[in-house]
């Protein structure tokens, strides 16, 4: 059982390595929000597999209320930062705006 574990945990290491390669690789802040979006969770639990496989049931439970904190929270950690960079750096690359649209529209709605 130890090796199917070890083994598990590292292809969650595998994939938390392609999340820092993608961190540092891709150019845009939008690509590494994703990469790092994506690729996190993923990694963080099929490592918390594994581990559950070495740990035992006390050990199962503890990942599992970790992961299902993290797979809650992620998502809306990631948007609230992606939101954050939108609003604040100039989006020339950017060919449909709607968050600025909807923005702007709210804004002058308040006024």
């Amino acid at each position: 059982m130890n090796l199917v574990a070890d083994l598990i945990m590292a292809v969650g290491g595998l994939v938390a390595l392609l999340a820092g390669v993608g961190l540092v690789k891709f150019d845009t802040n939008y690509a590494r929000f994703h990469a790092a979006g994506k690729a996190s969770p993923v990694a963080f639990l099929v490592t918390a597999v594994g581990a559950s496989l070495q740990l035992g049931w006390d050990g199962a439970v503890y990942l599992l209320i970790a992961s299902v904190a993290m797979v809650l929270t992620l998502p809306l950690g990631v948007h609230l930062l992606f939101r954050a960079v939108h609003r604040t750096t100039p989006g020339h690359h950017l060919a449909i705006d709607e968050l600025t649209e909807a923005i702007s529209k709210e804004k002058r709605e308040r006024q």
